[in-house]
């Protein structure tokens, strides 16, 4: 791929980043053309590497966000490592950092110091629960966070609490660094001012909590933990049918329930019925209505009632494991897999899901721990004898 024609090409991003939130940012600047640098501790390298070992020996997390990019070692502890970091700042665009509370700083890569020595340089950080307030001294991991923002006392049922099963701070926070930075991009080029970027994982997980948040505080107690069952809409929720596979629908508005009623439940006069005249009388009388639901749904296969749900314009699906997943027939269709590279394999892996009409997706390698320290160091001027000696006493 000639990644000169991609939107990004000529930004250069360095992040000493590890576990999730920054690299998947980077990765999405990596996806757009921007050469990114990861740097990483000599010989162990980020350890989200060692999560699990699952596609070809390599960490399912790492293979997920990790390709396109280039692979540093640096020990940012040795002056001479900072030196090689420093060395690559003063042309940079981007620095992107989620090393544990006030690390930053204490190697001298904290925001202040970076936007006096390198004015141009757009400075990105990843932290727990922000860089100042009561908390910025707190490690964060993205179940903590989820804990810590109510996420995990809406998911589950009325019995049982449950985590979210994809890292979702994680992901909200690398998406909204993303956003960040690509918009620090837009006001440095029309403006000339580089303006730093600051993302904290409770924070923009808290911003995807705003609808039971202002449920809560205006309705006067918080969503209830329904399972599959939506809190506010009804019937929304999964059903099982009579070949024991379960089948998910929502009814909307009006429209669709008045379709439900005659098309699929074959009791029209359920439409007229106060219990369920509005969408708020369904979810109040939401257990007369699911035995209602449930006991339609017993009667037929899944597959029945989803053509059925279809033939009369209600949203539906079926729940589908991992596997099922994989082989989606929409995937397949619109031919969104490609190869990529591991070290030493080749695995499938999707096309970015912001498709641009006209520019190709950039799917490059997954590097191995610093594959490209050598390249790097003598780009910027170092010779042989001194890379050697830097990894003779493990700087690099």
């Amino acid at each position: 791929m000639d990644v000169q024609k991609l939107p990004l090409s000529g930004v250069t991003v360095v992040s000493v980043e590890q576990a999730v939130a920054a690299p998947y940012a980077t990765r999405q600047l990596a996806d757009l053309g921007a050469r990114v640098i990861k740097v990483e501790r000599p010989g162990e390298g980020d350890f989200a590497r060692r999560y699990d070992t699952t596609v070809h020996g390599h960490s399912s997390y790492f293979v997920w966000i990790n390709r396109s990019k280039e692979s540093l070692t640096l020990d940012l502890k040795d002056p001479r490592g900072r030196a090689v970091l420093h060395g690559l700042l003063r042309d940079a665009d981007v620095f992107v950092q989620n090393l544990a509370p006030g690390a930053a700083e204490r190697l001298g890569l904290g925001t202040e110091e970076l936007t006096r020595r390198y004015p141009r340089l757009i400075p990105c950080t990843i932290s727990g629960y922000g860089t100042d307030g009561p908390w910025a001294d707190r490690k964060a991991y993205d179940l903590l966070v989820q804990c810590q923002t109510g996420l995990v006392s809406l998911t589950g049922t009325a019995d049982e609490t449950a985590r979210t099963g994809i890292s979702v701070a994680d992901i909200a926070a690398g998406m909204y660094a993303y956003s960040g930075v690509l918009t620090a991009l837009y006001t440095r080029a029309t403006t000339g001012t580089a303006h730093p970027v600051e993302v904290s994982l409770f924070e923009a997980l808290a911003e995807w909590m705003g609808q039971p948040a202002y449920y809560t505080a205006h309705g006067g107690e918080q969503p209830p933990r329904l399972g599959t069952q939506h809190a506010t809409i009804a019937p929304y929720g999964t059903y099982r049918a009579a070949d024991g596979r379960e089948v998910l629908f929502s009814v909307q508005n009006e429209r669709e329930w008045a379709a439900l009623c005659a098309g699929f439940l074959g009791r029209p006069e359920l439409t007229d019925d106060p219990r369920f005249a509005t969408g708020s009388d369904r979810v109040a009388h939401r257990e007369e209505l699911n035995a209602i639901v449930a006991g339609r749904c017993a009667r037929d296969e899944a597959a029945t009632l989803l053509a059925d749900l279809e033939a009369i314009g209600i949203a539906c699906a079926g729940v589908n494991d991992v596997a099922a997943f994989l082989d989606h027939p929409v995937l397949a269709a619109r031919g969104r897999w490609r190869d990529v590279a591991v070290p030493g394999a080749t695995v499938r892996a999707l096309l970015p899901p912001a498709d641009l009409a006209g520019v190709p997706a950039r799917m490059d390698p997954v590097p191995a721990v610093g594959e490209h320290t050598e390249a790097i160091l003598r780009e910027l001027g170092h010779s042989d004898a001194e890379i050697e000696a830097l990894r003779a006493d493990g700087v690099v």
